[in-house]
């Protein structure tokens, strides 16, 4: 009878719960790296996108005006872009929308400002976007005025 040699057990090789932790440590701290990098780019997006839809206003306006002699009052706003506006002089000269979708939101999903005769120019039309912080006047304030 031939005995056959004891083998052990072969210990199965895997990771540890501490070298488990630490890679998961290490992927947390390289997220919140990414996160915190990834803010300012986010605000300086919505802010070109907040502008470049300002400036996209300038031709539906300008067709308005031709049609109507005048661009929207202030109380008619940009919503006369897309409807007769009510209080229009003469109605019959509307030949909109002017807009082919309704009146977007600014990239904070608030709507655009609009004002006319405008403060930083009395023959045009003032639109703007409070900004991040949805404050109006301040710093980061999204106008056609700052077009340069």
């Amino acid at each position: 009878m031939t005995t056959r040699p004891h083998n052990p057990p072969r210990r199965r090789r895997g990771f540890t719960l501490i070298e488990v932790l630490l890679v998961l440590a290490i992927l947390v701290i390289i997220a919140s790296f990414a996160v915190i990098a990834l803010g300012p780019m986010q605000r300086s997006a919505y802010t070109r996108a907040a502008l470049a839809q300002v400036k996209a206003f300038k031709s539906p306006l300008q067709a308005y005006r031709l049609d109507m002699k005048d661009f929207p009052s202030t109380a008619q706003g940009l919503e006369a872009l897309r409807n007769v506006p009510n209080d229009a002089p003469n109605p019959d000269k509307w030949a909109g929308p002017y807009l082919d979708s309704p009146v977007p939101l600014d990239p904070w999903d608030q709507p655009y400002q609009y004002e006319y005769p405008g403060k930083h120019g009395q023959d045009l039309p003032d639109i703007w976007s409070f900004g991040a912080d949805g404050i109006d006047g301040t710093a980061d304030d999204v106008g056609n005025w700052a077009e340069g």
